[in-house]
């Protein structure tokens, strides 16, 4: 009886609790979006801050990442497994990951190379333990959390045995009784919702640029959008709702905040790739989920990786790769790309090597996998960082398991499913040229690391390897050494150059110099380190000429070194500029 009449009250308020925001306008959605031409989001899963720093310098940020997706940072239960991250005891930023300075200092790095972060955060509850102390030396119980929360703070749905959700089918269930025993937050009180604004708000403090809300579901989307109303700045937001079938909690509740991570997507990737049909997924807007405007999207994350709800690095036929390099080149959704451990097997196991992230040149190292670093997906962020919004065009699938389509006239990408190779002759809108495949290299001084191919005549032909891909696009352009043929013989613009000038206006201390860099090998592929330094000769008029092959569409920014060696870049977004026909061109600039 007790239970009955805690759920009828709470059901009399339903409305209340599940009306459309009032606070949810275009202005609060400016951050939906990450802002500026680099989209692509890196789960960077159990990585310790300053491993996250050095990484962020050494390779995300010249690869062109746009943000980096990081564990909890506030005070956890202790404990080697991984999951222990995601039960809070207090807001204090000691974890496992590092400490707040140092947490603080991985920020600023990253911001240093034009990447962004976003802190995976818990709203809906605390520790699932009944007793301890924290990573950090915070003693708690099950219902007080000394200083933060006391018993009146959290849910207390009266179900038995204990307070777990049983029923899916019960939205006031699954919103107010707890998470496999989390302490499930009163997000419907005024105190809770100004404490979870506060921590926010400190981790906005440090620079934080965005929020994965872990476990949104379990939160009303009226509750989230008052805890949104008051931070200070209006960060980007992804929100974990996972749809079920025939619930009542729809990822749809939830767009008014932010975008959703679409886990139908990543089942629907999922199943194509492993036998049901690739040419499935060309219109994935027409698939009743949230619209790829609103959607935050991954072939896996830490949790599909271990509980085989996606494909992941042990998926069969390269069907991993395949799919994640699909999810770069399709226009649907935000991508997210998780970078892991290669011990997920093991579903508690933590983070190897003490928690330090580490990779080779193109992959893992000391047990991390380093997926980031794959040369076909760091390529297909190179990809989607060049066609932008673009709409598909040309889209060809001879068969279910081979698709091909262009993004506008910037990009295209085959990829073939199937077992046996996949010849053909490919009609794009691509400009005509001799472009490096990314997939398989990258372009450098005009030259392919890898396969290349001349685009004449809008076609090109190729041959795509069985389970896999090719992808060509304006932003990486040079021969290679299996140059396949165009659908005419007389070859690309590439061979051809102009002489581009570079004046940017910029005024500057004594021992700070102006440096050009860019998507293109030519103007170091985004690396400080290759950067082109500009003459101040005409001060306060910063010039410097570079020849690049006409008809090349890139994308540049300048960039200010201090003398001690600081790099400094200018705001987003990145500039862009297609290179003329004639022998001469100038492009001319002021620093913002």
């Amino acid at each position: 009886m007790k239970q009955f009449s805690f759920l009828a009250s709470l059901l009399a308020l339903l409305p209340y609790a599940v009306a459309a925001p009032t606070l949810n306008n275009s202005s609060h959605l400016e951050g939906r979006a990450p802002s500026g031409s680099k989209s692509v989001i890196i789960q960077m899963f159990e990585w310790n801050w300053d491993s996250v720093a050095a990484e962020c310098t050494n390779f995300i940020g010249p690869a062109g990442y746009g943000f980096v997706q990081v564990s909890p940072p506030a005070e956890h239960i202790s404990g080697a497994q991984w999951w222990t991250d995601y039960q809070p005891v207090s807001y204090n930023l000691t974890s496992k990951r590092g400490n707040r300075s140092q947490f603080a200092n991985m920020v600023s790095t990253c911001h240093a190379v034009g990447v962004k972060v976003i802190a995976d955060t818990l709203f809906n509850h605390m520790a699932g333990v009944d007793s301890g102390t924290g990573i950090g030396g915070s003693s708690f119980t099950h219902y007080s959390y000394p200083g933060i929360y006391q018993n009146q703070d959290f849910h207390h749905c009266g179900l038995e045995p204990g307070d777990d959700i049983v029923n899916y089918q019960n939205r006031v269930e699954v919103q107010t009784c707890e998470l496999v025993n989390l302490a499930d937050l009163a997000t419907d009180t005024e105190y809770v919702r100004s404490r979870l604004a506060q921590y926010a708000n400190d981790l906005i403090s440090l620079g934080v640029d965005g929020f994965r809300l872990d476990a949104a579901k379990h939160i009303p989307a009226g509750d989230i959008a008052n805890i949104l109303s008051r931070l200070t700045t209006k960060p980007y937001i992804t929100q974990e709702v996972i749809w079920g079938s025939g619930e009542p909690i729809q990822p749809s509740e939830y767009v008014g905040n932010g975008d959703v991570q679409e886990f139908r997507y990543t089942s629907a990737v999922k199943n194509a790739f492993s036998g049901g049909g690739i040419s499935s997924l060309q219109n994935l807007d027409s698939q009743g989920w949230v619209s790829g405007s609103q959607a935050n999207v991954f072939v896996a994350n830490h949790d599909t990786e271990r509980n085989g709800n996606s494909l992941n690095i042990n998926s069969a036929s390269n069907t991993y790769i395949t799919a994640t390099i699909f999810s770069l080149a399709h226009p649907y959704g935000t991508p997210t790309i998780l970078s892991s451990y290669s011990g997920f097997t093991n579903t508690d196991a933590g983070a190897p090597n003490n928690n330090a992230g580490t990779c080779s040149a193109t992959g893992g190292a000391n047990g991390w996998l380093c997926q980031h670093r794959f040369i076909a997906i760091s390529g297909m962020v190179g990809f989607r960082n060049q066609v932008g919004s673009a709409a598909i065009t040309n889209w060809v699938s001879p068969q279910s398991e081979q698709i091909a389509f262009g993004r506008g006239s910037a990009g295209f990408v085959a990829i073939n499913n199937a077992d046996s190779a996949w010849t053909s002759t490919f009609t794009t809108s691509l400009p005509n040229g001799d472009y490096c495949d990314v997939i398989s290299g990258k372009s450098s001084s005009g030259s392919c690391t890898g396969s290349g191919f001349v685009v004449s005549g809008g076609s090109f032909s190729a041959t795509v390897p069985a389970r896999s891909a090719i992808a060509i696009h304006t932003g990486a352009l040079g021969s290679g050494s299996n140059t396949g043929s165009g659908g005419n013989t007389g070859g690309g613009t590439g061979s051809t150059t102009v002489s581009v000038t570079f004046e940017e206006t910029a005024t500057t201390t004594l021992g700070e110099n102006i440096f050009l860099t860019g998507s293109i090998s030519q103007l170091g592929t985004w690396t400080p380190a290759s950067s082109i330094a500009l003459s101040p000769a005409a001060y306060p008029i910063w010039r410097v000429t570079v020849s690049l092959p006409a008809g090349t569409t890139f994308q540049y920014k300048f960039i200010r070194k201090e003398s001690d060696g600081t790099v400094n870049w200018e705001s987003d977004p990145n500039r862009q500029a297609t290179v003329g026909t004639s022998s001469t061109q100038t492009l001319t600039t002021s620093w913002r």
